[in-house]
């Protein structure tokens, strides 16, 4: 394997692995809810995304063949990961969970949340 691949690599599961830790300091640090689905959000879509392209391209490299499942894994998460974070987004909003006083768009949340009934408490 040639020393270019191998720097190509190392960038990726580099790049991956920065971004899932900088992911998980943003779960632990940031205020409310809102704020917190954004960073393993990011985390997962970008990070992952570098870590699975990283694999796919050193298997490639020293098998010589092209590996399909994480292609696919890579690909599902960039569609599934967004989608699922903003029905998360969604629903705390109808649930009406508190935000942080300095959160954008709060006027915006409060429109949202006047149209929709209150949650009922019981079944």
């Amino acid at each position: 394997m040639s020393i270019t691949v191998e720097i190509i690599i190392c960038a990726f599961l580099l790049m991956g692995g920065l971004f899932v830790l900088l992911g998980s300091f943003g779960l632990l640090r940031l205020p409310d809810f809102y704020t917190r689905l954004h960073a393993p959000t990011k985390a997962t879509t970008l990070g992952l995304a570098g870590l699975l392209i990283g694999s796919m391209i050193y298997f490639f490299v020293a098998e010589q063949r092209l590996v399909v499942h994480e292609l696919l894994i890579t690909l599902f998460l960039l569609i599934t990961a967004p989608v699922s974070a903003h029905m998360m987004a969604k629903s705390a909003l109808h649930h009406r969970v508190k935000m942080v006083k300095h959160t954008q768009g709060q006027q915006l949340a409060n429109t949202a949340r006047k149209r929709q009934p209150p949650p009922s408490d019981g079944a």
